[in-house]
């Protein structure tokens, strides 16, 4: 058709165009229904189009396919034979770490920005490539990797936490053995870890040592200068402890992978007491020889065998007189089992006496036990200062039998969980790290502490599932007075603006004067009651009152007039997300005196707090007995078994547990004490808390001014000299009737979300929080 198309020679031309030629569009079969793309442009989307599907499949089998995400290179000396490492020659010269920084922490000291962002929350771990280091005269800075640090190292290779790849690495750990120190020697160790390529003056690198010091005078931490290194160390004392950051470890007892012990279940046995270290001091043999003298043959005491005949290993044998014992097979006889300090803080034996099922006995003072960061040590064990070692006997029993069982059980537990095995102990201190660096990942103390027949065969703690519903929302507040009225009533009025006060408990604490007439009282929304008691007493404001209805309950002084209705609203929902814990408003702290060697009572502004003062505090009137069985009260403190059963019954549904083991079960003479001074009824209180519960303190709001404006020093308590020295004796009192130490210190506190955004005031849910 003429005028139709384009002639061959034309649509020749035209096939380098875009556009096709007529005769592609106009077949002899009539129009095409879809383009066709020219050879150039179809090459090209073909191989793209293979490329993605390659691509595609190539991530299907990386995903699913059976891999492991790390190089299936581990590390393992039993690959390779010391002998053939590369040898590093150190000069004189070398550089040396400086000598260690003890205040070290983890946000000062330990580079959190290396380990990144972890699906699994957990740190990666490079170890080191295996080398041989020599001084310049060609001898060795250690012997050969013993086999302990050689299991150490295998064991974290294999683990979740190992990575080949040291640009990913969060922690380092050095193929120097530093386990035992006797077979070091020290500046030329030192300069052998300054030879690492990412030391970094220690950064972030993670040394293990067991056998700290040397003679004479064995030092509870490893000599060999680390700088900024964490250590997890065998035999810390409070002294060389780096809390937060170091971690202590037990010390290995070989005995545990050579001798078959079977496990014996709990309950009395032969020998109530026993003690079976060797090479002790002098004065504690004649202290032993006392005890034994006293008590007779419920306890034995044994020491090293002096006529063994040939092939009887000695560490496997302990002698009373010319009678032998099969060690540790004769813990096993023992309900008590005694640790005590050596050349050494930390003992092996303490390994020993676990895995019989023996309760440790700890007497070592300032001795940082094993994992004592996250294991509750008064569950398993008794900590007795060495100054009342002629007393451990009758301590010991004043303990309950069913309590005696439990620790017997939790002793045998936590040699099995952490102590058993080098790998257990390894892969314990990465677990701690690792929880410090990715703490909303954190392994809870129930995981810690609890026996897996606890944790899947009885009911965890229930304050978030109460076994009888509250009789009234929101909180009681008790307010203790003496005749303060002005300030009261300011008290009264201040805390009545609170929208989740229930009813407002007034303890009048004055025998020789009235209350006022009810027309002068405050008039007030919520229900006012008054309470007068027998006594003046500071521990009437945790008597177990039959007007507290609510779980809640603030204790408040009558001179506590600065908080605002907003801090203590915030407060009390701070307690109701964590209501096992005290949550209050004036922090304090508890320290450990090295010059005075004693517990010491810390009221300046610090960026720690170990108590919250119940003058203006919440806790639960309602926790049930569950938790006796979970968490101890202690050694003194007796849970209230069959003669108490119906009374127990009563007071955990009708009067508060805190309350009530206040009033009727603290522990020694200490509630007496507490009257008979007018002194530390909060800190008996805070002590009473963490001992159940095991947790720290929880301070809300940065308010940290609480005295009265209008108070005269005669008014004040806390405001006499000899108050502050109280307060001192009260703790090194409190914590040698407990026979622990359960205040915990923490590095926190609770502030509304927007406290210091620059936000419109009205939008704020708690604006009217005091900065002081």
């Amino acid at each position: 058709m003429p005028g139709a198309g384009l002639d061959a020679q034309e649509c020749e031309e035209e096939a380098v165009g875009v556009i096709m030629c007529a005769s592609v569009k106009y077949s002899i079969r009539g129009p095409a229904l879809i383009p066709r793309m020219k050879t150039k442009h179809r090459a090209y989307y073909i191989t793209l189009f293979s490329i993605v599907l390659l691509g595609l499949i190539a991530t299907g089998m990386f995903q699913f396919w059976p891999h492991s995400i790390e190089s299936s290179g581990d590390w393992s000396v039993e690959k390779r034979s010391v002998r053939d490492v590369p040898v590093v020659r150190l000069p004189a010269d070398s550089p040396v770490p400086e000598r260690g920084d003890l205040s070290c922490r983890m946000h000062t000291c330990f580079d959190v920005y290396r380990c990144g962002f972890n699906p699994r929350n957990k740190i990666k771990v490079y170890i080191y490539p295996l080398k041989k280091y020599v001084g310049e005269a060609g001898v060795p800075v250690s012997s050969t990797i013993s086999r302990e640090y050689n299991e150490l190292l295998t064991a974290i290779s294999d683990s979740d936490y190992y990575t080949d790849d040291i640009t990913r690495a969060c922690l380092f750990v050095p193929s120097i053995d530093l386990l035992n120190q006797n077979s070091l020697r020290v500046r030329e160790t030192a300069q052998a870890l300054a030879q690492l390529s990412r030391w970094d003056r220690g950064t972030n690198h993670l040394l293990f040592n067991m056998l700290p010091g040397g003679p004479p005078d064995y030092n509870t931490a490893l000599d060999v200068p680390r700088d900024r290194a964490l250590l997890a160390g065998g035999g810390f004392s409070t002294w060389t402890y780096r809390q937060g950051y170091d971690v202590s470890i037990p010390v290995y007892s070989p005995l545990s992978a050579e001798v078959d012990l079977p496990e014996k279940g709990p309950g009395p046995r032969r020998y109530f007491l026993l003690s079976s270290q060797v090479a002790l001091h002098p004065e504690y043999r004649e202290d032993l020889a006392a005890l034994q003298a006293r008590h007779g043959e419920a306890v034995l005491v044994l020491d090293k065998c002096s006529n063994l005949s040939e092939g009887v290993p000695a560490a496997r044998r302990r002698c009373h007189k010319q009678q032998a014992f099969d060690y540790p097979q004769v813990l096993q006889e023992a309900t008590f089992c005694m640790v005590l300090r050596g050349a050494r803080l930390g003992q092996a034996v303490l390994s020993d006496v676990l895995r019989a099922g023996c309760v440790p006995v700890i007497i070592a003072d300032s001795y940082v036990l094993p994992f004592s960061e996250v294991l509750d040590w008064k569950r398993a064990s008794v900590v007795v200062p060495e100054e009342k070692m002629l007393d451990v006997y009758s301590i010991l029993q004043s303990i309950p039998r069913r309590q005696i069982e439990e620790m017997q059980r939790q002793a045998r537990w936590f040699w099995e969980a952490y102590f058993q095995s080098i790998e257990a102990i390894a892969l314990a201190t990465l677990q701690i790290i690792s929880d410090r660096v990715y703490p909303y990942a954190a392994i809870s103390y129930e995981d810690w502490n609890d026996p897996p027949a606890v944790k899947w065969g009885s009911v965890s703690n229930p304050l978030f599932l109460p076994l009888i519903p509250p009789q009234s929302q929101g909180f009681t507040a008790i307010v203790l007075t003496y005749d303060r009225v002005e300030s009261l009533f300011r008290v009264i009025t201040e805390v009545s603006k609170v929208p989740s006060l229930s009813k407002l408990l007034v303890v009048w604490n004055n025998q020789n004067k009235n209350p006022p007439e009810d027309s002068l009282w405050p008039k007030i929304r919520v229900p006012l009651k008054v309470v007068r008691t027998a006594e003046n007493k500071l521990s009437n404001r945790f008597f177990p009152y039959d007007e507290i209805e609510t779980e809640a309950v603030l204790a408040i002084d009558d001179d506590i007039i600065m908080l605002t209705s907003d801090e203590l609203q915030f407060g009390y929902e701070v307690w109701r997300e964590f209501p096992d814990r005290l949550v209050g408003y004036p922090g304090r702290l508890h320290l450990w005196d090295h010059e005075m060697n004693k517990w010491k009572y810390e009221s300046e502004w610090t960026n720690e707090v170990s108590m919250v003062l119940t003058g203006a505090a919440f806790y639960h009137k309602d926790m049930s007995a569950m938790s006796v069985h979970h968490r101890y009260v202690s050694v003194a403190i007796c849970s209230p078994w069959e003669e108490d059963k119906k009374r127990w019954h009563t007071v955990t549904q009708r009067e508060g547990y805190f309350n009530y083991l206040y009033t009727y079960k603290m522990p020694g003479d200490i509630k007496n004490w507490v009257d008979a001074h007018m002194n530390c009824e909060d800190i008996a209180m805070n002590f009473l808390v963490a001992n159940v519960t095991g947790k720290a303190v929880i301070k809300v709001t940065p308010r940290k001014k609480f005295k009265c404006p209008e108070c005269t020093a005669i008014d004040g308590l806390s405001l006499d000299q000899t108050h502050m020295v109280e307060r001192s004796e009260c703790i090194n009192k409190f914590a040698s009737v407990f026979g622990t130490m359960p205040l915990k210190v923490v590095e926190h506190r609770a502030d509304p979300v927007l406290y210091k955004d620059d936000f419109p005031e009205k939008l704020k849910s708690f604006p009217n929080i005091g900065s002081l």
